[in-house]
């Protein structure tokens, strides 16, 4: 009885100690929350008077004793809450809140009152300080604090997605819910993002409702303040994850596409990676939630199968190129170095070794199994990745792209592209020379090869300066072919290149010269082969580019234009749109045949319902072609009021002014 007596009094101190720790309560809960811990910790002298007492504790008082420890979990996880949980549910489930804090009060009362204090060996001084809190807690019960009703029927006008809610409405729960800051914005998606984990899968509507909420506020505080940037807090996301762009004057309303957002902190991704799921969320912050404990997707709450984190490189380029597009500085990528470290065995690095010597080797044979080991190897884990480069194999597999052996060959291209998954390796196969020896393959390899040196170029070509150095090697050409010619996967891997080199304005010309438009234009009629998206997004981007602009006029690409922003796909209808913008700056032949297609009523359509950007897109079309009508009609009016001046007849001489003949 003495050893349970002394386990229970300990575990009675612990529980005050932890709840000494929690503080920084949200301003909605903050004065109830603050005056229920001050008073548990009240308790502690009687807990260790206790403790050190050696009478025994009457069986009556230690039942009570232990009902007060399930009352104190209970008031601990509750004050957690208040702490650390979401804003918007304090506010939102307001009722409920003050509902378990009343049952949480009535427990600590009951368990308190329940002991027999005389029969206790305590002091008076703490008799009478327990006497305090017990009286206290009975005036406590039943008597809630008057909630801002303003801020709750606001928030539940914002949460019910009322239109007529606008941005003062939004400012003025922000501020009280004090969500300015980036620090906090990201803190309060994480608690989000906690309570649908706790969930256990099935957050509901009202979870989403809220999330969505969380992300109207944010989007108000970054257009009102866009070069906001203040610290993060311990318990929040990196601070890498929250740093924003820098941004000129013209972009304080520009909006973040939600493709671009990191699901948990709602931040401008700038190394996004895929879970097992097919999720993507920035590396830092699901490697924080990972971290934590968590075997879910933060987002569909689907159990991860595995913690492999596959960078997201078609993402990350779209996001450099909104970026560019909007003149905002594109979010610096995180170095890598250091952050895998080897975890090889010396006999597993001995059989990398072996695999190497093989390389080396006379035997085309011992090469060509050799070569294919690795490549396997590397696609397993970043583990295998770090060790094979550490070990020298990337300038061996470089030698090897040029063997007149093709099962080699495709075994050493396909080792290079898994190896160009750590981000440290790119730069190490760029500088061996790998780079000529891949386009070699890309024009003359075997098909599956071909396939797998695009995609090792889309890989490398993630790194800016290397797009430069393998547009000039020659790299567009046999790209191009491959998009016209290859298997339906040569032709994404293709595209995928293609879209990332043509970033660079350089490799714009030389996509358009080695004759990508009509590829293009022919993978936009064949509906059925699956390429319409790839093929918009790269006419896009080349639709900037002087050269790229005479092209696509040159294939009459109008027609397929307006067809696709009545009946594409938004990110489609917003592409086709950006295409035809750049045709009919300064060219009235392209803005004259789209009005004579009908492109009035879906662009009218495009700008009221259309993504962020298609919505800027539509709108300038509109408003060139308004100006271009109005231009018509007063050069219309403009020609019938000379016309009727030439018709008008001379007047005859008056008799007054007639001179004889």
């Amino acid at each position: 009885m003495e050893d349970e007596k002394g386990a229970l009094v300990q575990k009675l101190i612990d529980i005050v100690n932890e709840i000494s720790t929690i503080s920084d309560y949200r301003c909605t809960v903050k004065k109830q929350y603050c005056n229920l811990a001050r008073r548990l910790k009240l308790l502690t002298p009687m807990f260790e008077e206790i403790r050190d007492c050696k009478e025994p504790v009457p069986e009556e008082s230690f039942k009570a004793l232990e009902s007060l420890k399930e009352a104190l979990e209970s008031a601990r996880n509750l004050l957690r809450i208040g702490s650390e949980g979401s804003r918007i549910y304090l506010v939102l489930e307001r009722d409920q809140i003050m509902k378990r804090f009343q049952e949480v009060t009535a427990c600590l009362e009951q368990a308190l009152g329940g002991i027999s204090y005389e029969k206790l060996d305590i002091s008076d001084e703490v008799k009478e300080q327990v006497d305090l809190v017990l009286a206290q807690f009975r005036r406590a019960k039943g008597r809630v604090d008057s909630p801002d009703v303003e801020l709750h029927e606001n928030l539940l006008s914002l949460y019910n997605n009322d239109a007529s809610e606008g941005p003062a409405v939004i400012r003025r729960v922000a501020e009280k819910l004090q969500l300015m800051e980036i620090s906090d914005l990201t803190q309060e998606s994480i608690a989000l993002h906690e309570m649908v984990s706790a969930s256990g899968g099935d957050p509901g509507e009202g979870m989403e409702k809220m999330l969505t909420l969380l992300k109207k506020i944010k989007d108000f505080v970054q257009t009102e303040s866009p070069d906001l940037d203040s610290p993060v807090g311990e318990k929040s996301v990196p601070a890498s994850c929250s740093e924003q762009p820098s941004t000129d004057g013209n972009s304080k309303s520009l909006v973040i596409p939600d493709d671009f957002r990191c699901p948990i902190s709602l931040e401008l991704m700038r190394d996004p990676v895929i879970v097992s799921t097919g999720q993507t969320y920035e590396r830092s912050c699901i490697e924080k939630w990972l971290g934590a404990g968590h075997g879910t997707c933060p987002k569909t709450q689907q159990t991860l199968t595995s913690n492999a984190l596959t960078p997201n490189y078609v993402l990350r380029s779209l996001i450099a190129q909104w970026c560019e597009a909007n003149g905002i500085k594109p979010p610096k990528q995180p170095s890598s170095r250091n952050k895998i470290s080897s975890a090889f065995s010396p006999a597993e690095r001995t059989k990398i070794e072996t695999l190497l010597h093989k390389l080396t080797s006379s035997n085309p044979e011992d090469q060509r199994s050799a070569a294919g080991e690795i490549r396997l190897l590397a696609k397993r884990n970043a583990d295998n990745r770090v060790a094979i480069a550490e070990a020298g194999a990337i300038p061996l597999l470089v030698s090897l792209l040029s063997t007149p052996d093709s099962r080699t060959q495709e075994h050493a291209v396909t080792a290079l592209l898994n190896l160009s998954i750590c981000e440290d390796n790119k730069g190490s196969i760029v500088s061996s020379g790998a780079v000529p020896g891949i386009v070699l393959v890309l024009k003359k390899g075997s098909m599956e090869a071909r396939e797998n040196a695009a995609a090792t170029l889309f890989s490398l070509s993630v790194i800016d300066e290397n797009k430069v150095m393998i547009g000039s090697t020659g790299a567009i050409p046999p790209l191009v072919t491959l998009l016209s010619e290859g298997t339906q996967r040569g032709k994404k891997d293709a595209a995928t290149a293609l879209f990332n080199l043509c970033i660079y304005q350089g490799n714009k010309g030389r996509a358009v010269r080695a004759g990508v438009v009509p590829t293009l234009m022919q993978l936009l009629t064949e509906r059925q082969g699956g390429m319409v998206d790839e093929a918009l997004a790269i006419l896009a981007i080349l639709s900037s580019h002087p050269d790229g602009k005479v092209a696509i006029g040159a294939a009459e690409a109008v027609p397929i234009l307006v067809e696709v922003i009545g009946s594409g796909s938004p990110r489609n209808k917003e592409n086709a749109a950006a295409v035809l913008v750049h045709l009919c700056s300064g060219d009235q032949q392209y803005l004259i045949e789209a009005q004579e297609l009908g492109v009035m009523v879906p662009l009218v359509d495009l700008a009221q319902n259309g993504t962020d950007r298609g919505k800027r897109k539509a709108a300038q079309l509109l408003e060139r072609i308004n100006r271009f009508v109005e231009q018509q009609k007063l050069a219309q009016a403009q020609a019938q009021a000379q016309a009727q001046t030439q018709n008008q007849p001379l007047q005859s001489p008056s008799p007054a002014n007639a001179v004889d003949s």
